[in-house]
């Protein structure tokens, strides 16, 4: 003990710092039961993606400190691309930075298989709040943070891919408004009307769609979801490939067909480029993740709609129903903090009730607690957005309308996204792109040890 105090004093004399690592449960808790004290404040890093992590510690962590003033919370954001990779790196590095890691939907197999997380039902358990309600939450968001029988990480930011629409331009056009029994041959015929001159000028200046469309890893849970709204799904239970057919074929073509009533250059877009385009009122619709609707409806910083303009609901049906897709984003406790108590007392009350209706009015961040989705509304905007989301989380349950589960989840997504983006270019054709896909994927789950 002399000896480290002596190291980090003479740290600190040379403006450096030293994280230690390896320390147990049981030498946290001698200090102030690993909540800090108003002397001596415990500090925890989190590492969250980029696009919400400034809103969390400007907005979240001043919440949080109310209630838990001696602890200390840092956010670091990481773009999208790149925050994969570094959360393998800190959980299977010798020297932890991060306390508290977040992953995307598919990532979570991945990332518990270093065996660099805590079990959150058992590791921890000692630190949760009676009140803390593991019942409460919906299983569809829940089931994110599972694998191999545990609970490694708990939904912060549940998510889905839903269809936003524009009143306005649809009553413009004359076309009904679409529900959750809206079908796809419905939606092409209406998109045909959706592109329209608004302002009466000759000119075309709205058109239906905006969504992904070039190479990115979320670019194919589009036509996944189509794919699922048909009762098909990308791997069979065996963990072999079982989009190669017809409807595979169908669910792509489908999704490049979009392209048709997209505004030009809509090729390109990836995550910003739809969005900015709905804001701006230039398309009727949007596939998008759901948790950009306050930042598209209500926020007047940043769209041009309002909550009275914005409609929400799942992706038109196909033969098995509606269409959704799980995107959750979850957070877990890194093994090797030396502060598990303050990590899990973080996130406990982020993901407690309380915490979850705060983000939800505050930052528009979806909920995964049933008490929630069917409580009063923290704000008035809140409800409808509520009732789409219960109707997808619904969808996504019963067609399983997610990511391929399992630890090479990521390198499969890589593969759809660059065949993909083949045939929304046009360098391939949707049976082309699905067939090759399907080589590469099973080649890949082959190396792995799967039986193929």
């Amino acid at each position: 003990m002399r000896r480290s105090l002596r190291l980090t004093a003479a740290a600190a004399a040379l403006g450096l710092t030293i994280t230690a690592c390896g320390s147990t449960a049981s030498e946290v808790s001698a200090d102030g039961g690993g909540l800090g004290t108003a002397e001596n404040p415990v500090s925890i890093r989190v590492i969250a993606n980029d696009a919400f992590a400034k809103q969390w510690q400007d907005q979240l962590v001043p919440e949080f400190n109310k209630k838990y003033p001696n602890i200390k919370v840092s956010v670091d954001g990481v773009p999208y691309n790149d925050q994969l990779p570094k959360t393998m790196l800190e959980l299977t590095g010798p020297t932890p930075t991060y306390d508290v890691v977040l992953g995307d939907d598919s990532w979570i197999p991945q990332l518990a298989k270093t065996g660099g997380l805590m079990d959150l039902k058992a590791d921890v358990s000692k630190w949760t709040d009676a009140g803390y309600d593991w019942a409460d939450f919906n299983p569809t968001p829940l089931a994110a943070g599972q694998w191999d029988g545990k609970q490694y990480t708990v939904p912060v930011r549940s998510n889905l891919l839903l269809m936003f629409y524009n009143k306005k331009l649809y009553k413009k056009a004359g076309v009904q408004e679409p529900t959750a029994e809206t079908t796809w041959e419905q939606y092409f015929a209406d998109a045909k009307k959706l592109v329209q001159d608004t302002d009466g000028d000759g000119k075309v200046d709205a058109w239906a769609i905006g969504t992904y469309f070039t190479k990115d890893p979320l670019t194919p849970t589009v036509w996944q979801t189509v794919l699922n709204s048909n009762g098909v799904a990308l791997l069979d239970d065996d963990l072999k490939v079982a989009f190669n057919n017809e409807a595979g074929v169908k669910a792509l073509q489908t999704h490049v067909d979009l392209l048709k009533y997209a505004p030009p250059g809509a090729s390109t877009y990836q995550f910003n480029e739809p969005l900015e385009a709905f804001r701006q009122g230039r398309t009727a619709t949007m596939l998008m993740w759901g948790s950009v609707y306050k930042g598209t409806a209500v926020d007047e910083t940043s769209t041009t709609l309002k909550p009275e303009d914005v409609g929400l609901t799942t992706l038109p049906a196909g033969s098995a129903g509606p269409g959704a897709h799980r995107g959750v984003w979850s957070a877990g406790i890194a093994k090797k903090t030396r502060h598990p108590a303050a990590a899990w007392t973080w996130l406990q009350w982020i993901t407690s009730k309380e915490g979850e209706q705060f983000a939800g009015s505050a930052l528009g961040t979806f909920p995964a607690r049933n008490s929630t989705l069917n409580g009063t509304p923290a704000a008035e905007w809140v409800a409808p957005v509520y009732e789409a989301l219960k109707a997808g989380y619904a969808a996504v349950e019963k067609n399983k309308m997610w990511r391929p589960r399992l630890p090479e989840a990521d390198a499969v997504q890589q593969i759809l996204a660059l065949q993909t983006s083949r045939a929304m270019s046009g360098q391939a054709t949707a049976e082309q792109a699905v067939d090759e896909a399907a080589k590469e994927i099973t080649e890949l789950l082959k190396s792995k040890g799967y039986p193929q």
